[in-house]
């Protein structure tokens, strides 16, 4: 969420419901991971589980289904969901317009990314700054879960995401930047000791994965198959919406997964071991967004791309 607002809607019969704990329910829903929410939000865990538990006593239905090691939202937390997301966004693009004008800014760029190092690409949100001081730019970090549905439902203008992108409704910019490919698996792991994986080795252990991705685009990201046609096995049960949730399951030794290069750059961790995959092709990142929704403040920022040109992290 961006930022929070600080205010009460009277229900009848069941006292004021704070704009706080819609905030904190929205994002769980976004996280479904009480740390990473408290974390995100700045407070303990305790005020995210007070929040989460008051909102459900006043429903009178759970809004998640929580186990020891996930957390999901039921049909109920769904619809909550789904019927908020509309008018706290738009309280919020209320809030942010006024801050915004009071600044002498006239509109914002909202971006998504997939890389991970967004300080390595700080040049090219620094020369869109510089060159348009008069629109706001925000960074976000993007989750795996409906990566595209963002853009289609207007939360984000622009998302950088990896080649190839086949959705007819998106213009797919300018290149951002490329890298190559490594496997993360734990140290203990028997394929730690190798100097590098060939693409026909994945089919022995199994990966993980993240909900709702289009097949083509998974396919491009880790292939189905290996060149003789072994399947590259995903197991459900380390599905994951975010990337740390991916690398906490190959620390633990459940899966092993492929990452983009520049990972090593933002973790350091001395139970994972990265190794070279020589068989897969670098990966392209590129500025997508919905052609119906183009605008100057895009093409803006598809000109700067163009301008610094490619970042190649290796």
């Amino acid at each position: 969420m961006r930022g929070s607002i600080t205010a009460r809607l009277s229900t009848k019969g069941r006292g004021p419901v704070e704009l706080r704990d819609i905030e904190i329910f929205l994002v769980l829903a976004e996280e479904l991971h009480f740390g990473r929410t408290a974390q995100r939000l700045h407070i303990s865990q305790a005020r995210v589980s007070q929040a989460i538990k008051k909102q459900e006593r006043r429903i009178g239905a759970e809004l998640f289904a929580r186990t020891s090691r996930t957390v999901r939202l039921t049909e109920v937390g769904r619809q909550f969901r789904d019927d908020l997301q509309p008018v706290y966004a738009g309280l919020h693009e209320s809030l942010e317009r006024a801050q915004l004008a009071a600044r002498g800014i006239t509109a914002q760029l909202r971006v998504s990314l997939m890389p991970f190092n967004v300080a390595d690409l700080y040049p090219y949100w620094k020369a869109f700054r510089a060159r348009y001081p008069h629109w706001g730019l925000q960074i976000r970090q993007a989750t795996f879960t409906d990566v595209f549905g963002q853009l289609r439902s207007g939360a984000m203008d622009v998302v950088v995401v990896w080649l190839p992108v086949e959705e007819p409704d998106f213009t797919v910019g300018p290149t951002l930047c490329t890298d190559s490919r490594i496997l993360a698996v734990a140290s203990d792991h028997r394929l730690a000791e190798r100097d590098s994986v060939p693409l026909e080795l994945l089919a022995d252990f199994p990966h993980g994965t993240a909900h709702g991705l289009p097949d083509y685009w998974e396919d491009s990201y880790l292939p189905f198959h290996t060149p003789r046609g072994r399947r590259i096995e995903r197991i459900m049960s380390a599905a994951s919406d975010n990337a740390d949730e991916l690398i906490s399951h190959v620390g633990m030794g459940e899966i092993i997964h492929a990452f983009p290069g520049h990972v090593t750059r933002h973790w350091g961790m001395s139970n994972i071991r990265w190794l070279p995959l020589p068989d897969m092709a670098t990966m392209q990142f590129a500025l997508v967004w919905r052609t119906e929704a183009e605008n100057d403040l895009v093409r803006a920022l598809a000109d700067t791309v163009r301008d610094l040109g490619v970042f190649r992290f290796s």
